[in-house]
């Protein structure tokens, strides 16, 4: 076997040649197959931490549109993809939502870090809508019907892999399942919150809903359910 064709022999590092934190191995080989696009030559890929979640750091050659081939560097972060759903009546014109502390928007300026957000989690290996559809039970103690599929989204793509998947469905009193309110043994505290919806929607302007994801299902709903008051 020639040098050039050699494979790269594996790194003593903590998710590549050894298990990481969770027994993982392997997670450097993400991407090196890549060949979607013919302008991007993925050179080197390495682990840079032995967390939940895998930030890699990836060495590419990238052609600019002059036919300049450049090397680069880019890290990201993959905490695998998600859906969320918007949870809504017509008969009362509302919406259910949850309220939950989180600390990176805390840290990062908000007050307290208490977000009202959409209801969402993980796939963690799931189909969309079967993850959707426990992510609703856990959190809001609603057996959802029919999830309706909307789209979906790359969230954060100048660093985070994850997409999200966007979901709607409309719900009714004889669907609640309990109180929902997360799973306790993974430290979840989540309450329901149910708004009018234009309550909702103005919460977008006065600040009160800050939250990615909601803002995007709101519109959403404001051009395809309610409308929006003025």
């Amino acid at each position: 076997m020639s040098e050039e064709s050699a494979p790269t022999p594996a790194r003593a590092v903590p998710g590549e040649g050894i298990p990481d934190g969770r027994g993982r191995s392997g997670l450097d080989r993400v991407g090196r197959d890549l060949t979607g696009n013919p302008d991007v030559r993925i050179l080197d890929v390495e682990v840079t931490s032995d967390g939940w979640h895998v930030l890699r750091r990836t060495t590419l050659e990238y052609r600019d549109r002059h036919g300049n081939w450049g090397r680069q560097t880019r890290e990201t972060y993959d905490r695998g993809n998600g859906a969320t759903i918007l949870l809504y009546r017509t008969d009362t014109r509302t919406v259910l939502l949850t309220r939950q502390f989180r600390f990176p928007a805390y840290v990062n300026g908000h007050p307290d870090g208490v977000l009202i957000e959409a209801a969402a989690g993980l796939l963690d290996g799931d189909a969309p809508e079967d993850a959707i559809a426990r992510e609703t039970h856990e959190e809001l103690g609603v057996a959802v019907r029919a999830p309706r599929y909307l789209f979906d989204l790359y969230m954060s793509p100048g660093s985070v892999t994850e997409r999200v998947h966007f979901f709607a469905a409309e719900y009714a009193p004889e669907d609640e399942t309990g109180a929902g309110g997360g799973v306790a043994d993974e430290g979840e505290e989540i309450e329901r919150v149910e708004l009018g919806f234009d309550d909702a929607y103005a919460a977008i302007a006065d600040g009160r809903i800050r939250d990615g994801k909601t803002v995007i299902l709101l519109q959403w709903a404001a051009l395809n359910l309610f409308g929006a008051a003025h």
